[in-house]
């Protein structure tokens, strides 16, 4: 595999600390980079205090920001043209009538001449009808009165669009363009491509965008017409028709003829958006994958699942960061960490704050916290010179390493909880392990997998093996012998449907004759699995590229790829207004692209791995050697609640408001005001979905669990920790809590209040020591042999099911 560490550039980090050579601690630049990163930790942790932020996480955004997302601002004018395109043409076709003053017929047979004017030779007079059909698709704003009635009648439009053959036409179109090599070596020639170089590309890709999002989504108000047409638009999308492959696999080979640098001129941002809807209309979103997770473990004959995990994170309330007056008062007035170790004050202190670990003060969790010592400040830079020379690998190998609602709290008063928002979980594994360990100890052998056979072992033993297969009965119980009403029944032991999968291909394996072939549900998911096989490292390597592009903490560099092509203008600004303007978009742009790559990702692995689990570790192997860990950590690596409270939008300039009213002439003040929101939506959902896949990468990997060791990451993720969002805060303690084992004692003594949340917040496993160093499969020899293994399982798997 050639480049597979090629996230992009290894860009240095654009705060400016971080030499970019992992240089060790001895180097002359050493200083100087502590002290920059410990300014930033203190503009980071004490500039001001983050309110609760009322986020509420899903698929997607509201359908209008969904929608406005698709255009840069530099793209504005063009509503105008695509207007102009369609009255010219209307006007040919259609006398004395608007259309929305046109009968549904009349509608249909316009729309049918347009697709017909669509197969013309001249560029050109191709161009003008595809604007035609854009404006359609765009709502017809100039009859409009309203931002309602644009996204009202753009819905309506789509349908029409699609049911008049629109988007099989405009496909063809697509391809096409793609394979123009004479745009392709247009582009290569200049010196600088703009958004000029795309124009027919982005108008076509703004088309299908358009119908996707629209027809994707769904409404009870819809008629059955809209409903016949969103199924067979589905199946249109996910299944091989005519002999073609699906269509997200040719959105995937945009990307990789992108990064590759044959095509500089796609529009990435459009293209990624596209991707991302697709994947979600043709698989599903997180409400259709736990009613998909729910037959299937009704299908394998497993128990139902206790809870649905973003339910219950909905009911889980935000800990309070420290206040800024509190670390400022700790930064100033406490001593040197040297002398703070020597004094038994401090000791005191200490073990005064461990009594809070099993109380249930949420709003005081980090409060306490003591500020970070020097020791801890250093690793943290060391952790990001060593991220930067991570990234920096271009040319090397592959790395292959909820509980009830409760009044709000008094000052005074301390409220304990009623119970812990998730239930606890034991793997079989895990069972396995502790009988193993207890053999051991008393009798002296072990009987390999054997979880029933007690005999030799004390008493206590026999109860916690009945403690860890037991179900737990919880509700009211009625008086009388026997009698219960109102029980759920949670069972301690988890069988996930991965266990199932794993243990069906060892007997597939062992036994390929007597078995049988394997009969396989022809679904949209393994379809996509199927056409993404054979070229899925070099698409992770394309989409990792992008994302450290658009990371904030990256810089560009000559090798680095442009994905700007679809935001510059012709002609860059002259006036600082201008450039004021030209800086938002940009932000903006690279916002939105995260936004995709991280919400695609998300949505792949976990469709592969509801489909099978090794189609999930064979995805997520690739990402790992693509370095994806160390560049999801750089890009935390920032003052994060500035990243999520950025206002890079001008809300006048956004579709479908800059096509309905005459835009007011631009001012600075304007510009920096931005929009009246709390936070930026999409960041936020950037970061929680790149926590997440990084928690995906990592979780019972522990070879990947040091890599978050060795990457120093426990400060840049107690940092973000800072913001008040209790999805956030909960797959960050997830990340911590998988590696505090690591961390050493001293850690884990000076960060009890972080301990406690992981307590609080995060799922307990019954036997799960993970506030010690006593794991069982915690042995450094086997990381390398724990990867080693896993690929070969994965090799086996899709060597019989797609070579077989």
């Amino acid at each position: 595999m050639e480049d597979p560490t090629a996230p992009g550039a290894g860009n240095p980090p654009a705060n400016g600390y971080g030499n970019g050579n992992g240089g060790g601690k001895g180097k002359p630049a050493a200083p100087k980079g502590r002290e920059t990163f410990r300014s930033q930790r203190r503009e980071s942790e004490g500039s001001v205090d983050c309110p609760t932020l009322e986020f509420e996480y899903g698929d997607t955004d509201g359908h209008a920001a969904e929608l406005s997302e698709l255009y840069s601002y530099t793209e504005n004018p063009e509503f105008t043209t695509n207007r102009r395109c369609f009255e010219e043409d209307f006007k040919t076709q259609v006398q004395g009538k608007e259309w929305l003053e046109l009968e549904e017929d009349a509608q249909k047979a316009y729309v049918m001449g347009l697709l017909d004017r669509l197969e013309v030779v001249s560029r050109e007079r191709r161009l003008k009808v595809a604007r035609a059909v854009l404006y359609l698709a765009q709502g017809t704003f100039g009859e409009c009165d309203s931002e309602v009635d644009v996204l009202h009648w753009s819905r309506y439009n789509c349908f029409l669009l699609y049911q008049m053959g629109t988007f099989s036409a405009f496909l063809e179109l697509l391809h096409m363009e793609i394979d123009n090599s004479q745009a392709c070596s247009s582009a290569l020639r200049k010196p600088a491509i703009s958004i000029a170089d795309s124009t027919e590309l982005r108008v076509l890709l703004s088309v299908m965008y358009l119908m996707v999002e629209n027809i994707r989504l769904e409404r009870e108000t819809d008629s059955y017409g809209w409903r016949t047409a969103r199924k067979t638009f589905r199946t249109e999308l996910s299944f091989s028709m005519h002999n073609e492959e699906p269509f997200a696999l040719l959105l995937f080979s945009m990307v990789t003829k992108f990064c590759s640098g044959l095509a500089p001129h796609f529009p990435i941002k459009k293209v990624l958006l596209l991707l991302w809807k697709v994947v979600m209309f043709t698989l599903g979103g997180f409400e259709q994958l736990q009613a998909l997770k729910v037959q299937k473990r009704e299908e394998l004959g497993l128990p139902p699942l206790a809870e649905d995990s973003i339910q219950v994170v909905k009911s889980m309330r935000a800990a309070s960061p420290p206040s800024y007056t509190l670390d400022l008062g700790e930064s100033q007035l406490a001593p040197p960490p040297s002398k703070l170790r020597g004094r038994r004050g401090s000791r005191r202190q200490l073990l005064t704050k461990q009594d809070s670990l099993d109380i249930y003060n949420e709003r005081d969790l980090f409060k306490t916290e003591e500020p970070a010592t020097e020791e801890e400040e250093e690793s943290a830079g060391d952790g990001e010179r060593t991220l930067d020379g991570e990234l920096d690998l271009l040319e090397q190998d592959p790395l292959v390493p909820p509980p009830p609602s409760q009044a709000p709290l008094s000052a005074e008063r301390v409220a304990f909880p009623k119970g812990l928002p998730w239930t606890p979980k034991v793997r079989q594994k895990d069972i396995e392990h502790f009988l193993e360990m207890s053999r051991n100890k008393f009798i002296g052998f072990t009987l390999g997998q054997d979880t029933d056979t007690l005999v030799g072992l004390p008493r206590p033993i026999h109860e916690s093996v009945k403690t860890l297969k037991q179900v737990t009965r919880v509700g009211s119980q009625s008086s009388g012998i026997g009698s219960h009403q109102g029980i759920l029944a949670k069972e301690h032991k988890y069988i996930s449907i991965a266990d199932v999968q794993i243990k069906n291909e060892e007997e597939l394996e062992k036994c390929p004759m007597s078995l049988g072939e394997e009969v396989v549900p022809e679904t949209p998911c393994e379809i996509l699995y199927q056409g993404m096989l054979y070229s899925l490292p070099q698409y992770m390597i394309a989409l990792l590229k992008i994302l450290l592009a658009a990371a904030p903490t990256s810089k560009a560099k000559t090798d680095s790829i442009n994905i700007l092509a679809d935001v510059l203008p012709e002609e860059m600004p002259v006036t600082v207004l201008q450039s004021m303007k030209l800086g938002i978009d940009v932000n903006r742009h690279k916002e939105i692209i995260v936004k995709s790559i991280s919400a695609l990702l998300l949505l792949l692995l976990k469709h592969f791995k509801l489909n099978h689990i090794y189609q999930f570790e064979y995805v997520s192997q690739h990402l790992v050697f693509a370095n994806c860990i160390p560049l999801i950590l750089k890009f935390f690596n920032q003052n994060i609640l500035s990243y999520i409270t950025a206002k890079n939008s001008i809300s006048v300039l956004d579709y479908p408001c800059c096509t309905i009213q005459d835009l007011p002439e631009l001012t600075t003040e304007s510009l920096e005001a931005g929009d009246n929101n709390q936070f930026c939506w999409r960041n936020l959902f950037s970061c929680i979905n790149l926590l997440r896949l990084l928690n995906k990468l990592t979780k019972w990997k522990h070879s990947r669990t040091m890599m978050l060791v060795v990457f120093k990451s426990a400060p840049i993720l107690k940092r973000a920790l800072k913001v008040k969002q209790a999805m956030l805060q909960l797959y960050v303690l997830k990340l911590l809590k998988i590696q505090t084992k690591y961390l050493g004692r001293q850690w884990r003594k000076s960060n009890m209040k972080t301990m406690s949340a992981i307590y609080q917040k995060v799922r307990h496993r019954m036997n799960d020591d993970w506030a010690y160093g006593n794991d069982i499969d915690a042995r450094p020899w086997d990381f390398q042999a724990e990867e080693c293994t896993l690929r070969a399982n994965i090799e086996a798997f899709n060597s019989r099911r797609f070579q077989g």
